[in-house]
């Protein structure tokens, strides 16, 4: 078995430097927001967030973390490989009870049965969550550049530990690259699914086959007469993932 953390730090020892990720957010809230982050900058900020997770919070295998962020969405990608960095359970199922909230709402009913909870703005430039916040709750853009560059984990999960749990059905760090649609090696690879727990496997599998993703949010618009493809044809993708897991 293949750790998620490995799997990252294997693709930044192949080609630190080549796009990890690439993000454009079509909605109205973002905008058309362009995000690229290299595989050295993810990792930075999954070790940073992975830092926040188990030294601020006592996050350690056994716990569980709520990340309730869009999909997709590059900021979820990263909490995902994070949690997984500390060998803990990511659930995406709100329902869920957690140990940490990570959200975008925190004053959701969801945050206010959470005893611990980070607060997540979306927007690549933010520098702080942009409302007040209740006493203990973590401002992600605020806070998160405190903690270090680099993480060590406190302990591994074992093969059969609870990595995800989606839509009620839990899967193991064992199954998290089993199951989903073969990926060309080395593809720059589009990823849309709305899917959170799909989502977040997709990106590891991307990283694990050493290929990049381009994550697109929403409907693209046509502009000057082309329509998304050309805008894809630019970003040099030649593999589109599935929108749901293979029947």
């Amino acid at each position: 078995m293949q750790l998620p953390a490995r799997v990252l730090d294997d693709a930044v020892s192949a080609d630190a430097t080549r796009p990890a990720l690439t993000f454009y957010d079509d909605t109205d809230e973002g905008r058309g927001e362009r995000i690229e982050i290299s595989r050295r900058v993810l990792r930075t900020w999954v070790a940073k967030a992975a830092n926040a997770l188990q030294e601020g919070l006592d996050v350690q295998p056994g716990s569980v973390v709520l990340v309730d962020l869009p999909s997709p969405h590059w900021r979820l990608a990263y909490w995902a490989l994070a949690v997984w960095s500390v060998g803990a359970t990511l659930t995406v199922d709100v329902h869920e009870g957690a140990d940490v909230l990570v959200t975008t709402d925190p004053d959701s009913d969801v945050a206010g049965d959470s005893d611990e909870v980070v607060a997540v703005t979306l927007p690549a430039l933010s520098r702080e969550f942009g409302a007040e916040l209740r006493s203990g709750v973590m401002d992600e853009a605020a806070e998160l550049a405190s903690y270090a560059d680099d993480f060590t984990a406190w302990d591994e999960p074992g093969p059969e530990d609870i990595a995800l749990v989606q839509g009620g059905d839990r899967v193991s760090y064992a199954e998290l690259l089993e199951g989903l649609e073969e990926l060309p090696r080395g593809a720059r690879t589009l990823l849309t699914t709305t899917d959170p727990g799909l989502l977040v496997r997709q990106v590891l599998q991307v990283l694990a086959a050493d290929g990049s993703a381009v994550l697109v949010r929403g409907a693209a618009p046509a502009h000057a007469g082309q329509g998304a493809d050309a805008r894809l044809v630019s970003e040099g993708v030649d593999h589109r993932s599935p929108t749901a897991l293979p029947a």
